[in-house]
């Protein structure tokens, strides 16, 4: 069996598509097809059916994945075991993160990590794909997201708040809405991609103030939390995001302050072969005490 095939087979299947798969793998989709092509021959048989909006397993392609999950999540504890030989500072870990969480709170925090742990190294994977943690695709994901893998490890790292926000050259130009209902006469930026939302609750401004039912339409919809910010800074409009994000963009004010939000929990997440990891353990005492910190200072401001 071919290895690096298998691995490819293996993220296609989990991805649903070449689209997805391409950008998991950073190879193009014709250098994919070939390859599950080549596997396809090889066995003797079809892995997936060819359909408009991506693939399907075929009944022999369900039983390799599985399979193929059992393997490679073996090799991830094999490969945890090995390295925690290794002097526990030592080493490389791959975390994965949204691209907004991950470039405006992740991030800027590495340095102090590294500071302290000056043998560690890090590699930090950005996308708004979903990560597969039992293949060792990485080995800590920050997310918002919830499965009920068991094969997975929680542990909620911060909770906040989608506050609503705008910037003020669009409030001067279109006015301060004064009750949700006002929401109505403006425009409205939300999260656009259905498959991939940050939160379920990260458009809530487009029913906030509505009768049962109804829902707004939106003025402007992005597939990112960061590119939102960026585009109320430019005075395209009114939405809901994190502070984390809100801080990171220019002149940007609050909106209906009054108004109780939702909030956004964010969870470490790591394979449960890895739960005795001590760079794991190293990682998350870390980052916990980097959220509490952010968590007292913010109060603090409020007082």
């Amino acid at each position: 069996m071919d290895w690096d095939k298998l691995r490819i087979f293996f993220i296609v299947a989990e991805s649903g598509s070449f689209t997805h798969a391409s950008a998991r793998l950073e190879i193009s989709q014709s250098a994919i097809s070939r390859q599950i092509s080549n596997l396809e021959d090889r066995m003797g048989f079809a892995l997936f059916y060819r359909h408009a909006r991506g693939l399907i397993l075929t009944e022999q392609g369900e039983l390799l994945f599985r399979t193929a999950r059992d393997v490679f999540s073996e090799l991830a504890r094999v490969h945890a075991r090995i390295t925690e030989n290794v002097k526990v500072s030592q080493g490389e870990l791959k975390i994965a993160a949204t691209v907004g969480f991950g470039t405006t709170w992740v991030a800027p925090r590495l340095y102090k990590f590294l500071s302290q742990y000056p043998e560690a190294r890090i590699t930090l994977r950005l996308s708004d794909d979903p990560v597969d943690l039992t293949i060792h695709e990485s080995d800590i994901a920050i997310s918002s997201l919830v499965t009920e893998d068991k094969n997975l490890m929680y542990q909620e790292l911060l909770c906040r708040p989608l506050l609503i926000y705008s910037s003020r050259k669009y409030l001067l130009k279109f006015g301060v809405p004064l009750k949700p209902e006002d929401l109505d006469r403006h425009r409205l930026v939300v999260f656009n991609d259905q498959t991939m939302l940050p939160s379920d609750n990260v458009n809530w401004l487009l029913t906030l103030g509505t009768p049962p039912g109804v829902k707004r339409e939106p003025y402007l919809s992005i597939n990112n939390l960061y590119g939102i910010g960026k585009a109320l800074e430019g005075g395209s409009g009114i939405a809901c995001l994190p502070p984390y994000i809100a801080q990171k963009c220019h002149d940007l004010v609050q909106v209906l302050p009054e108004v109780d939000v939702p909030q956004v929990r964010f969870y470490f997440v790591y394979p449960r072969q890895l739960k005795d990891s001590q760079r794991i353990e190293q990682l998350w005492t870390f980052l916990s005490t980097e959220a509490r910190q952010e968590e007292a200072s913010s109060k603090e401001t409020c007082k």
